[in-house]
């Protein structure tokens, strides 16, 4: 059966980024709103221009790193994942109106101005992306659309040992397979028990590169190749989790789940010494987008691991608040530890974390970028709007979110996130703080696009 758009955006409302003033709690002086911009002169990347690339129609989910070419280099040069969706994919009725599709790459001198990656991988149906979909195995998690996470720098870990590294990219993906409309409404929709949607039990892979430019994807546990599933009790694959028990030895209480996407990974680094007290945290920390079966709460849930690739549930990170600009959901996030720039101008790590997160508001259905902040990743304190929907007539007016942070050598700190605007069209725009996260501004960006 045929559907409206209509239906499948208020499906979604949660799981993609799109006004009232932003609420901060006034105790809290480590945070607040950005300025709002008339204009789009801080947009770093938009949809090509080619009617024929991967990313044609939406893109999202920047994630940019930073890389010396040498120590000490001063030059440095930054990479862009990120994924898109071209006009094909779409068309397609029965998949979710998202931004997925497939992965690409850009580079850029300053992380202002970006050339996408032109070639890719050789592998890939489709020119310029890193990771598209798996045409290899019918039964798998991401045959339909995939949509970036993550990617952790070359490193090597407890399962991975080289001499250069690897890239790790987690993903999520969603298949054919058909699942009841209903099911992730939060109210009733005339006609939509009738209706199923493809695509939307998203599940989580992850993928590895020498190069960061060709990625393989790793079966995980999940018969689907996922190494992360929505937990369904009456799933015959999934454990018998009634008395699983936390690494602190307390009973879990898993709730079901309908969909796990837009995993965020980061390097526990503070578990050297530890272990043997019994008191150390996993050397892995997930943070993914998911929602509750029973309540249709979208919230975000945590997951750990010693290696990255096999992974133990620990339940839900934090929940929207009743009274909050996130009581309609809670979804994707970035996670940084806490610095200081020092007076030798470099950044010194500390304790804590920040995280980064869309609020969906009750209000006018649309997502705003949030923070919160934990010192040990698993209790977190949230801190209010950090980055407010655009003034009327902005590029980014109708939704934000998508965040992550990169800390730059002038000790500023700059947001990548995306932006929605009242036409659905979404793009890639920057946002600078002069203080780590106490102050932020729309970066201007002086466009040459690479189309």
């Amino acid at each position: 059966m045929k559907f409206s758009s209509s239906i499948l955006l208020t499906a979604l409302a949660g799981c993609e980024a799109w006004t009232s003033a932003p609420t901060v709690n006034s105790s809290r002086k480590i945070f607040s709103s950005l300025k709002s911009s008339l204009n789009d002169s801080n947009v770093v990347l938009r949809p090509s221009g080619n009617p024929e690339a991967f990313d044609s129609h939406k893109i999202g989910a920047a994630r940019v790193h930073r890389y010396a070419r040498e120590a000490g280099d001063s030059e440095a040069e930054y990479i862009m994942w990120y994924h898109g969706r071209n006009v094909e994919l779409d068309s397609d009725s029965k998949l979710p109106p998202l931004s997925t599709g497939r992965i690409g790459r850009a580079t850029s001198r300053n992380g202002l101005h970006w050339e996408r990656e032109e070639v890719g991988s050789a592998s890939e149906d489709v020119v310029g992306v890193s990771l598209g979909l798996n045409n290899e195995s019918w039964w798998g998690f991401d045959t339909a659309h995939v949509g970036l996470g993550q990617v952790l720098l070359p490193m090597s870990t407890p399962a991975i040992m080289t001499d250069g590294g690897v890239y790790l990219m987690y993903y999520m993906g969603g298949s054919f397979e058909e699942t009841p409309i209903d099911q992730y409404l939060d109210k009733e929709v005339e006609g939509a028990e009738k209706m199923t949607i493809q695509g939307m039990n998203m599940k989580i892979g992850v993928a590895l590169s020498q190069d960061g430019v060709a990625f393989g994807r790793v079966e995980g546990d999940d018969p689907s190749g996922a190494i992360m599933a929505p937990y369904n009790k009456s799933d015959p694959n999934m454990q018998d989790m009634t008395a699983l028990r936390d690494d602190d030895g307390s009973r879990l209480n898993l709730e079901e789940e309908l969909y796990c996407a837009w995993p965020e990974v980061v390097v526990n680094d503070v578990v050297a010494g530890d272990r043997e007290e019994g008191t150390a945290q996993r050397n892995f920390y997930m943070f993914y987008s998911s929602m509750m079966k029973a309540t249709r709460e979208k919230a975000i849930g945590v997951a750990v691991s010693d290696d990255g690739f096999k992974w133990d549930k620990r339940g839900i990170a934090f929940r929207p608040e009743s009274e909050g600009m996130d009581d309609a959901g809670c979804a994707r996030c970035s996670v940084v530890k806490k610095a200081v720039f020092t007076e030798e101008d470099n950044w010194q790590s500390a304790d804590g974390w920040y995280m980064l997160y869309e609020g969906v508001s009750s209000k006018d259905g649309k997502h705003r970028v949030m923070a919160a902040e934990s010192n040990d990743l698993r209790e977190w304190t949230k801190l209010g709007v950090v980055l407010d929907v655009g003034a009327e007539g902005s590029w980014d007016l109708d939704g934000v979110g998508a965040p992550h942070l990169l800390r730059l050598d002038d000790g500023s700190t700059r947001m990548y996130y995306t932006g929605q605007c009242a036409d659905g069209k979404t793009a890639i725009g920057v946002a600078k703080c002069e203080d780590d996260l106490t102050k932020f501004t729309r970066e201007q960006a002086t466009l040459t696009f690479s189309e």
